[in-house]
């Protein structure tokens, strides 16, 4: 086996970095997250839906967590399904709408067509400044749906929502990392409160 020094500097620097990157997490976002469940509770509660879109790796956090949300995330749990929708996962619409119009607008679009007042949208951006989630963001406020995000401290997305969870970090790798962790805690959240009304 060929030995290469290097690799478990790197090993070590990134692990030591996300500790101290999850600490800090930890320390600012609690609150954010327990906020954030039960907000996007009320929405399910209020018989609307959930409309979540994001860029690269984060339109892959998207459709996992409407994965989560629409089948469940306890395994084996027994609950009513939730509507929630993820804006990246069809090619023909995406492809349309950067054809047509433009990639700015990809988003944008797909919340004018299938959003409504009372509704909400989770836009998930590590860098909270790309275009295209700001522009479905502004438009959803415009229809009178409840922004959610997922992105970091300071950014201009975190600024126009309505509720965060903001990493505070400038490390695309360590913010994406946390997001996986609160959206997963935050389903477990949503689906605890409904199980335990269901069972009383």
């Amino acid at each position: 086996m060929l030995y290469y020094p290097w690799v478990d500097t790197t090993i070590e620097k990134r692990i030591s970095e996300f500790k101290v990157t999850l600490n800090e997490f930890h320390n600012t976002c609690v609150s954010q997250i327990d906020r954030f469940a039960k907000e996007l509770l009320e929405i399910f509660d209020g018989n609307h839906k959930v409309l979540i879109c994001g860029n690269g790796g984060s339109a892959a956090d998207a459709q996992h967590l409407a994965a989560e949300f629409v089948s469940s995330f306890g395994v084996g749990l027994k609950r009513k399904s939730l509507p929630v929708l993820s804006l990246s996962t069809d090619s023909s619409i995406m492809t349309a709408i950067a054809n047509d119009f433009e990639f700015n607008l990809v988003f944008r679009r797909q919340v004018e067509g299938l959003g409504t007042s009372g509704d909400g949208l989770i836009v998930i951006s590590t860098s909270g400044e790309s275009s295209n989630c700001l522009l479905a963001a502004e438009s959803a406020k415009k229809i009178g749906m409840k922004i959610f995000s997922l992105t970091r401290v300071d950014s201009t997305l975190e600024n126009i929502s309505d509720f965060s969870i903001a990493v505070p970090s400038q490390n695309t790798q360590y913010i994406q990392q946390c997001h996986v962790i609160a959206y997963h805690i935050v389903v477990e959240l949503v689906e605890n409160s409904i199980m335990k009304r269901a069972q009383s």
